[in-house]
């Protein structure tokens, strides 16, 4: 039996672009008829005529298959729905704006041929991105690999594929503050790398402002590291010690010197100091909390409306 892939979508507001990445994705699957293929849309609540498109596809070209989720959750959660309802021996998670050359595709199921579990594309060059968008996803990435114990990817998104394994062992992962790229490291298995150049959005604008980017930095941070914890730990440390051996400097040049007691410009500066040592530590404790808060309720990570316009009651979602 001829091996099945899956390609993996999440959209959202992404009607300009959905047939030209069809019309590409087309050309790719037909130019490799060993495969059996599945291209699998996660529409995230879109607002604009997304779904319509989507269904218009699904009639010419039966392979096109829809999930439909009850709002929108955010992509990463988009792409858990994905790996529920994959069908495929492999997935491969692409995004839709065609930043992403699907022709790629075929290098990738050619490594995975050979054995390797994970082959993911590392970006050679981005176009269409700002210097400083460029600089603070490397500075991210740097502090992620130094403060984890786990070896994550640079310059890699979410464009790869994914065995069967890899997307069974993600589908155990329910957490409901993710960061994906990081648990594609986090699994293990076997891993290849392609680098490749990405390109500039092919239409509509990107979904990724710069609170939302820091937004996810802050889930990476804090689902794989306590390293934050630590570090404030350390600066409450150095701040007491300081402070202390301050106080007995001040009563040594007090008492054997004469010197009057700093003043009241001196005190404010160093309660302000103190204030924000303060509240920093409570922010990054708060965010730890805010975590422990959201996953204990062991809500759903997500609804599906319908799949395939075929209506999904919530008691028949995919499982685990």
């Amino acid at each position: 039996m001829a091996k099945k892939v899956s390609i993996l979508i999440p959209a959202y507001n992404e009607e300009k672009v959905l047939h030209l990445l069809y019309a590409r994705l087309k050309s790719l699957t037909d130019s490799l008829p060993q495969y059996e293929w599945e291209m699998l849309f996660i529409n995230d609540g879109s607002k604009d005529n997304t779904l319509a498109v989507l269904f218009s596809l699904r009639k010419e070209d039966t392979r096109v298959n829809i999930i439909d989720l009850s709002r929108n959750y955010g992509k990463e959660i988009a792409m858990l729905a994905g790996f529920d309802y994959a069908s495929g021996d492999c997935a491969i998670v692409i995004d839709a704006d065609l930043q992403d050359p699907p022709e790629l595709i075929s290098q990738m199921l050619q490594y995975w041929e050979e054995g390797y579990d994970d082959v993911y594309a590392k970006r050679r060059s981005r176009k269409g991105e700002s210097f400083l968008k460029k600089k603070t996803s490397a500075w991210f990435y740097k502090i992620l690999q130094r403060t984890t114990k786990i070896t994550i990817q640079l310059d890699t998104g979410d464009f790869r594929l994914l065995d069967r394994s890899c997307i069974e062992a993600l589908k155990q992962i329910r957490e409901s503050s993710r960061y994906t790229k990081g648990m594609f490291s986090w699994i293990g298995y076997r891993k290849k790398e392609i680098l490749f150049d990405r390109d500039q959005r092919a239409a509509g604008e990107t979904k990724w402002n710069y609170f939302k980017l820091f937004s996810l930095a802050i889930e990476g941070i804090t689902s794989f590291t306590t390293a934050p914890l630590r570090i404030s730990t350390i600066i409450g440390v150095l701040v007491s010690l300081s402070s202390f051996a301050y106080l007995i400097y001040m009563i040594i040049d007090t008492v054997f010197n004469g010197n009057p007691i700093a003043g009241y410009a001196s005190t404010i500066v160093i309660i302000l100091f103190l204030g924000g040592v303060q509240l920093l530590s409570l922010g990054v404790i708060g965010e730890y909390i805010s975590r422990i808060f959201v996953e204990t309720k062991r809500r759903p990570p997500y609804f599906v409306r319908s799949f395939n316009d075929e209506k999904i009651p919530p008691q028949n979602r995919k499982q685990n």
